[in-house]
C-alpha cells in the first residue's frame, strides 16, 4: 500500500473521533476511571503504532480486556491493575523475543473469518443501546444487552437517536460504495453534530472530558504484590497477545497487500503496556473496532494510528469543548456501518463452498464470540479445526497388501515358487501418517492377518509416526509373534527411528536380524527361512540380494 499522508491524516482523525468515547467508556467500565481510559488510548496507542508490527493496527483499551480487569480492580484496587498491566507488558516482550508471534500463522482461515464475523456482530450489538438512545445495562452479554435495549426502546421510543445513528450508518455504507476515497465517516459525524446542535435534538453527547494526563509515576508498583498478581498478569498478557494478533490478522484480511509481523506486534504491545501504567493507563491491546475503522477510512501506514493518538492527546489537553457535543448515536452509527463492512461476503461464500467442515468451524467461532468471549471462541475454533484436520489427514493413511514380487527383478518371478510364497508369506505396505487418529485401523487389519508363516511390514512410505502409532505397531508385532508368525520390517526411515527406538518397538526384531533396509532383502531372508523349514523345496530360485531395488 502506497504512502499517503493525506489519507492517513483523515483516517487518524476518524479513528480518534470513534476511539474517544470508547476510551472513556472502557476506562469507566474497568473501574479505573475515564482518565485511565484516555491515558491508555493516547500512550499505548502511540507506542504500539511506533513499535508494533502492523501498519494498520490501532491499539487502546478494549471491551474484552475490560472484562478481565474488572475483578482485578475490585480485588487489588487501581494500583493492582496498573501493576498487572506493567507485568503483562514484560511478558509480552518476552513472548516477542521467544518468537511466539509466528504461531499465529497456524490459525486456520475459517477461525480468522469466524472471529471477524463474530467480533463484527459484537461491535454492532454493542452500539444498539446508544443507537436507540437508551442506557445500557452493564455486565450482560451483548446479545442480551441489545435485546433489553430494544425492549426499553419499545416502551419509550427515542426517535432522534435512532435517526442520527441510522443516518450516519446509511451515509457511510452508501457513500463508501459510491466513492470509496471520501471519508464519509468523518463527514457524517460532523454533519450529525451540527444538525443535532442546530435543531437542539434531545440526544446524549460525549459530554465533559477530563483535561490533561497525569505525570508519569512508578509509585503504584508494589514488589510484594507481584506474586499474588502473577496469574492475573499472565491472563492479561495472553488476552493482549491473542486479541492483538487476531486484530492484526483481521486487518490484513481487509486489505490486499498488508501483512503484519507477529513478533514485532507482540513487542510493540509489550512496550505499550509497560509504559501506559506509568501515566495511569490500564492494559491495552490491538482494538479490532478502531482498526477496522482505520482500514475502512483509507489508512495507508502506521502514521494513521499515530495521528489518532496525537489527536486524542490534543483533545485531552485543548479541544474538549469541541468534541463534547458529538452525539453518541452518531458514533454508534459509525461502528454499526463498520461492523457491516467488516463482513466479507465473498470470503464467507468461498469458505462455505470449500466444505462443511470449514463452514462449521466458521459458524462455531462466530457464535462463540457472540455468546462468550474472544479467547473461548478462538480456542473452540482451533479445537474443532484441529479435529477436522486430523480426521482429514488420517483418511490419507492406508494399509495395502502388496504382491511379493513387487520390486524384484523378472528373473525371480518363478511361478511355482511365487505360488508357494503367497501361501506362506504376506507383505503389507503402510502409506501416510501413523498417529493416534489412524493407528487403530492398522491394529485391526494387521493383527488379523491371514494364517501365514511370515509377515513383511514395508514402512518406507510412512510419512509421520507418533508415540501412539509406534505403540500400536509394537502391539501388532507382539500379537503376530505370539502366534508364531515371523515379522520382518523393511524401509524404516531414519527420522522415524528415534520414536521407534525410544519405545523399543524394533528391539527384539533387530536382535533377531529381522529389520532390513529394503523389501527385497526381507523377502530373501524370508525365502531362506522357508527353505530351512522345508516349506519351499530345495532347488527353487536362490535367495538374492537386490541392491538399489525399491523399498
Amino acid at each position: 500500500m502506497a504512502r499517503s499522508p493525506r489519507r492517513d491524516l483523515l483516517a487518524g482523525l476518524t479513528v480518534a473521533i470513534v476511539a474517544l468515547p470508547l476510551a472513556l467508556g472502557f476506562g469507566v467500565a474497568s473501574g479505573a476511571g475515564a482518565q485511565a481510559g484516555l491515558a491508555t488510548a493516547v500512550v499505548a496507542g502511540a507506542l504500539a503504532a511506533v513499535f508494533g508490527g502492523s501498519n494498520l493496527q490501532v491499539s487502546g483499551p478494549t471491551g474484552a480486556m475490560t472484562v478481565v480487569l474488572v475483578p482485578i480492580v475490585h480485588e487489588y484496587g487501581a494500583s493492582g491493575v496498573l501493576t498487572v498491566g506493567l507485568l503483562a507488558g514484560v511478558l509480552l516482550i518476552l513472548l516477542a523475543l521467544a518468537g511466539a508471534g509466528r504461531y499465529m500463522a497456524y490459525v486456520p482461515a475459517p477461525v480468522v473469518e469466524g472471529f471477524t464475523v463474530g467480533i463484527a456482530g459484537v461491535i454492532g450489538l454493542q452500539q444498539v443501546p446508544a443507537a436507540l438512545g437508551v442506557a445500557p445495562r452493564g455486565g450482560e452479554n451483548v446479545v442480551v444487552s441489545a435485546a433489553h435495549a430494544v425492549a426499553d426502546f419499545s416502551s419509550g421510543p427515542h426517535l432522534a437517536s435512532l435517526a442520527v445513528a441510522a443516518g450516519v450508518a446509511l451515509v457511510m455504507l452508501v457513500g463508501g460504495r459510491l466513492r470509496p476515497g471520501v471519508p464519509f465517516s468523518l463527514l457524517a459525524v460532523v454533519a450529525a453534530t451540527v444538525v443535532t446542535g442546530v435543531a437542539e435534538l434531545d440526544v446524549a453527547t460525549i459530554g465533559h472530558l477530563p483535561a490533561g494526563l497525569p505525570m508519569p509515576s512508578f509509585g503504584f508498583f508494589d514488589a510484594g504484590a507481584v506474586p499474588a498478581l502473577a496469574t492475573s498478569a499472565l491472563a492479561v498478557a495472553a488476552l493482549a497477545a491473542l486479541e492483538s494478533l487476531m486484530s492484526a490478522t483481521a486487518a490484513d484480511a481487509m486489505t490486499v497487500s498488508e501483512r503484519h509481523d507477529g513478533d514485532r506486534e507482540l513487542f510493540g504491545q509489550g512496550v505499550a503496556n509497560l509504559v501506559a501504567p506509568l501515566f495511569g493507563g490500564v492494559a491495552a491491546t490491538g482494538a479490532i473496532a478502531r482498526t477496522a475503522v482505520n482500514v475502512r477510512s483509507g489508512a495507508a501506514s502506521r502514521l494513521a494510528a499515530l495521528i489518532h493518538a496525537v489527536v486524542l492527546a490534543a483533545v485531552v489537553f485543548a479541544a474538549a469543548p469541541l468534541v463534547s457535543g458529538i452525539p453518541l448515536a452518531a458514533l454508534a452509527g459509525v461502528l454499526i456501518a463498520t461492523a457491516v463492512r467488516m463482513v466479507e461476503v465473498g470470503s464467507l461464500r468461498a469458505l462455505a463452498r470449500a466444505g462443511r467442515g470449514e463452514a462449521a468451524v466458521l459458524l462455531l467461532t462466530a457464535a462463540a464470540t457472540l455468546a462468550f468471549d474472544l479467547v473461548t471462541a478462538v480456542i473452540a475454533g482451533l479445537v474443532v479445526a484441529g479435529v477436522l484436520a486430523l480426521r482429514q489427514v488420517a483418511r490419507t493413511a492406508g494399509l495395502t497388501k502388496v504382491a511379493l514380487h513387487e520390486g524384484l527383478p523378472p528373473a525371480d518371478h518363478h511361478r511355482e515358487e511365487q505360488e508357494l510364497l503367497a501361501e506362506h508369506m504376506v507383505a503389507y505396505r503402510i502409506d501416510g501418517p501413523m498417529f493416534f487418529a489412524a493407528a487403530h485401523s492398522f491394529l485391526l487389519e494387521l493383527a488379523e492377518a491371514s494364517n501365514v508363516k511370515v509377515v513383511i511390514l514395508r514402512l518406507s512410505r510412512v510419512t509421520a509416526i507418533d508415540a501412539t502409532g509406534a505403540l500400536v505397531l509394537g502391539d501388532v508385532i507382539g500379537k503376530l509373534r505370539r502366534r508364531h508368525v515371523t515379522v520382518l520390517v523393511s524401509g524404516v526411515r531414519e527420522e522415524h527411528l528415534r520414536t521407534l527406538d525410544a519405545l523399543d518397538v524394533l528391539g527384539e526384531l533387530r536382535a533377531d536380524g529381522q529389520v532390513f533396509g529394503t523389501t527385497p532383502e526381507a523377502i530373501a531372508h524370508a525365502r531362506a527361512q522357508l527353505h530351512r523349514t522345508g516349506i519351499l523345496p530345495v532347488g527353487t530360485a536362490e535367495a538374492t540380494e537386490n541392491q538399489g531395488a525399491p523399498r
